[in-house]
């Protein structure tokens, strides 16, 4: 079923010739649009949560539409049409003031989910809207990892959210995701702060000189880890010194897929494109599921190690139909500090994925690594 999910969009639809039967409509006003609606073919059409008069709702019923009505006082759409952006969630958010933060769009909504129960809401009508919001993510999320008609070569870059600003580590990863993102690859994370944060500020510098790089990295610096007063207000200062070129875009855009069940840890300004979910489990899922051409597991703690063994889990048992690389960066944090990698070394064995992992400390490899993977994926897949 086509899907509409803007005023333009219906404009040219409807301009096209094109009729409303069977096509979807989504978080639309439509109080202007009345007596278009009574024209037009409306059996098997669906309306999702679009603003309709009260004589035309009852007309769309009758003349076999299926609506799904608004919620109110919700401070966000269960049935928006797209992904969010760091301008829409941060919108009203003054750098000179970090406390405005908390005027935010997205501070709004994580005080709401709070306010009604967090992750176990009493109220039915909540559950049923936070649902609602996280299916529309989902399929927005769909229509993200396609580009020019053609999937994109995403690749997840997993780590601590502790991981500050200034340590060796935060550095590497960085430099890491702009090499990948100049090459194509789609930069995928959990969309927080530290490792996620590094990921997506490595994408918004691919278009830009090691020189550019080193002073954003010293700004950061200044406000290391996310609970630090000044943090979202320096990652500002990044982007208002070093703004994203149109000439950049295509190489810099990049995803974070955050959670607002972790929503003391604002979303990361770097990443153009935001799927922010109400259900982590969705929302790790998601993550790891997309990430077909290969996850790099950096330092990290409990929730790094929980996606490493649901990423092997998929790949054990080929639950996505991809079994992809699983890159473990830094020999000495995953087999001594963390000995993860042992462990998955032995229960990969006999397994198709036990050829696709790999322990090091070199970004070349890595880079080689995920290369050589998806070049032969996109071989197979030309060849049918």
């Amino acid at each position: 079923m086509t899907e509409i999910e803007s005023l333009a969009a219906f404009e040219q639809h409807l301009t096209g010739g094109k009729s409303l039967s069977n096509v979807i409509l989504q978080g639309l006003d439509l109080m202007e649009q009345g007596e278009v609606l009574l024209r037009a073919d409306l059996s098997g059409s669906v309306f999702l949560g679009c603003l309709l008069d009260a004589r035309i709702l009852q007309e769309v019923i009758g003349r076999g539409a299926m609506v799904f009505p608004p919620f109110s006082g919700l401070p966000y759409s269960p049935y928006r049409g797209g992904l969010y952006t760091p301008e829409e969630l941060y919108a009203g958010f003054d750098p000179a003031h970090p406390e405005s933060y908390a005027d935010t769009p997205d501070a709004r909504i994580y005080a709401h989910w709070n306010s009604r129960g967090g992750p176990n809401p009493p109220s039915i009508l909540e559950t049923l809207a936070q649902r609602l919001h996280d299916h529309a993510i989902s399929d927005a999320l769909e229509e993200a990892l396609i580009d020019q008609g053609q999937p994109r070569r995403v690749v997840a870059i997993m780590g601590g959210h502790s991981m500050l600003r200034g340590q060796a580590d935060y550095r590497a990863v960085a430099e890491l995701a702009r090499a990948l993102a100049r090459l194509g690859f789609f930069l995928v994370s959990g969309g927080g702060p530290g490792a996620m944060e590094a990921t997506h500020l490595g994408a918004w510098f691919a278009g830009r000189s090691d020189g550019e790089l080193d002073a954003a990295l010293e700004v950061l610096a200044l406000a290391p880890g996310y609970k630090h007063r000044e943090w979202l207000s320096r990652a500002f200062e990044v982007r208002a010194t070093w703004p994203l070129r149109d000439e950049d875009r295509a190489i810099s855009d990049s995803l974070g897929i955050p959670t607002w069940l972790y929503g003391h840890e604002p979303p990361n300004p770097f990443a153009t494109r935001i799927a922010k979910y109400f259900a982590n489990s969705v929302r790790e899922e998601g993550l790891l599921t997309i990430a077909q051409g290969g996850v790099v597991y950096s330092p990290g703690s409990a929730g790094t190690v929980q996606e490493v063994f649901q990423d092997a889990c998929q790949n054990h048992y080929n639950t996505v139909g991809v079994i992809s690389p699983m890159i473990f960066l830094g020999r000495e944090f995953w087999t001594k500090t963390r000995p993860v990698y042992p462990l998955l070394e032995h229960l990969a064995q006999g397994h198709d994925y036990s050829r696709y992992l790999l322990l090091t400390d070199s970004q070349e490899e890595i880079i080689q690594a995920l290369v050589k993977f998806n070049q032969e994926r996109e071989a197979q897949r030309v060849a049918g």
